[in-house]
């Protein structure tokens, strides 16, 4: 092995040891990633409760889950999370970001009550949210509305706003995060634009549009794939928002993921479970390298 070892030329010498330190990470992201999704495919075709071992069934999860009618109400609750909670974040994160980096007094201070939310646990922010919903004199949402003579709102309890009441809190939570990174993005722009942008006598509408936004572009990609995740994953405000952390009522809330957790630990159907599990895997890849592909094209 020496022999062979000292008959390498410089350059394969480099690649062999650099092959040789990546062994170990590439093992391990292996062993906790390749071997689990392997494994999870593996029993989305069988029927297996957790007691006895389980029985293959091939795609009959698949088949029963493309026929299932709930399956397709959590489906259409998970994009619409999507749909409206990603534009409307990254609307509000950006101008919050955009408006508080030309702010010098109290910016730090300013800036840290913006990033709280993000690190308030999600039950407790949960719940505050849920409390803040109820019926006046309890709930203070409605305690508000009520103050200035418009009518209280059913929010949780009805099928047509819950939905919207357990997106708030998320975006709320996520704003945050977005708005230190974007402002990390609009300080990483070079300051030499937008003197030029004045010395031509550029107006800032479209200083915004053909400097700002174009140079924020890696910023924007890091944000959209990360939100888009994190919203097609939403689980903690809807199972501590809804009664009995079902997605009520009438699953107007539910998620996949949360369809995912109550069929694998309430109905002990880990075949069904893994099945969904395989389909927001494949819809978060799908959605990921479409935007990756959509954001960095020129």
């Amino acid at each position: 092995m020496k022999h062979l070892y000292n008959r390498l030329s410089f350059q394969q010498k480099k690649a062999y040891w650099a092959w040789l330190f990546l062994a170990v990470p590439i093992l391990f992201f292996a062993a906790v990633r390749f071997y689990p999704t392997i494994n999870a495919a593996m029993i989305s075709f069988t029927d297996w409760n957790l007691l006895t071992e389980g029985k293959w069934v091939g795609l009959a999860n698949y088949e029963r889950m493309f026929t299932d009618k709930v399956f397709w109400k959590v489906f259409a609750n998970t994009f619409l999370y999507l749909i409206v909670g990603l534009p409307v974040s990254l609307t509000l994160a950006f101008v919050v970001a955009y408006y508080l980096d030309q702010v010098r007094f109290m910016h730090g201070f300013i800036r840290s009550l913006y990033f709280i939310p993000y690190l308030t646990t999600a039950v407790a922010m949960a719940w505050v949210w849920r409390w803040g919903y109820q019926p006046a004199p309890m709930g203070v949402i409605n305690q508000i509305l009520s103050s200035i003579g418009m009518p209280q709102q059913p929010f949780l309890r009805s099928p047509n706003q819950a939905l919207y009441a357990v997106l708030a809190p998320a975006i709320w939570a996520g704003l945050g995060f977005q708005v230190i990174i974007f402002m990390a993005g609009l300080r990483a722009i070079p300051e030499t634009y937008y003197e030029a942008a004045r010395i031509d006598g550029i107006g800032k509408l479209a200083t915004l549009w053909e400097i700002t936004l174009p140079l924020l572009r890696p910023t924007l990609v890091f944000i959209v794939v990360l939100t888009s995740i994190g919203l097609l994953r939403i689980f903690d405000q809807v199972y501590n928002m809804t009664v009995d952390g079902q997605g009520g009522p009438l699953n107007a809330t539910r998620p996949l993921v949360l369809n995912i957790y109550n069929t694998a630990f309430k109905d002990f159907d880990m075949g069904y479970a893994t099945a969904q599990t395989m389909v927001l895997f494949l819809v978060l890849l799908i959605i990921t390298l479409i935007q990756l592909r959509l954001m960095r094209s020129k």
